[in-house]
């Protein structure tokens, strides 16, 4: 079964974290996408750019808005996402739990409800 893993964190720069930190952390999520990998479970993995690049699409009241920056204001942001394959929830949380972010934010897990692949929708 397939979920995605949704790493959910403060915004922070590389002058935040001090000095090391940005390194320790890329380490960290090096090690956590290799083991995923290495477990055969690993599917994708994305690290966002800073919520500051994001635009946001929406049609109000029949019009279209484009909006520069993050929808809703937010002292975190969607950081990352990892695509698994797994049995069943319980692994699927396994493995979030393990996920570096999780010292410092929110890591959910949700189910898929279909995917794209190979030129169709997939149940």
């Amino acid at each position: 079964m397939r979920y995605t893993i949704l790493l959910h964190y403060p915004e922070l720069t590389p002058e935040d974290l001090g000095a090391g930190g940005w390194e320790e952390g890329e380490r960290a999520f090096d090690a956590y996408a290799t083991a995923l990998d290495q477990a055969g479970v690993l599917l994708s993995a994305e690290v966002l750019q800073p919520s500051s690049s994001t635009t946001t699409v929406a049609v109000r009241d029949g019009e279209l808005r484009v909006q520069d920056g993050p929808f809703a204001e937010t002292k975190e942001q969607l950081g990352g996402t990892f695509v698994v394959d797994v049995p069943d929830l319980d692994a699927a949380l396994a493995w979030a739990q393990k996920a570096p972010s999780v010292q410092w934010g929110a890591v959910e897990v949700r189910p898929s409800a279909t995917h794209f692949e190979n030129g169709s929708w997939t149940h």
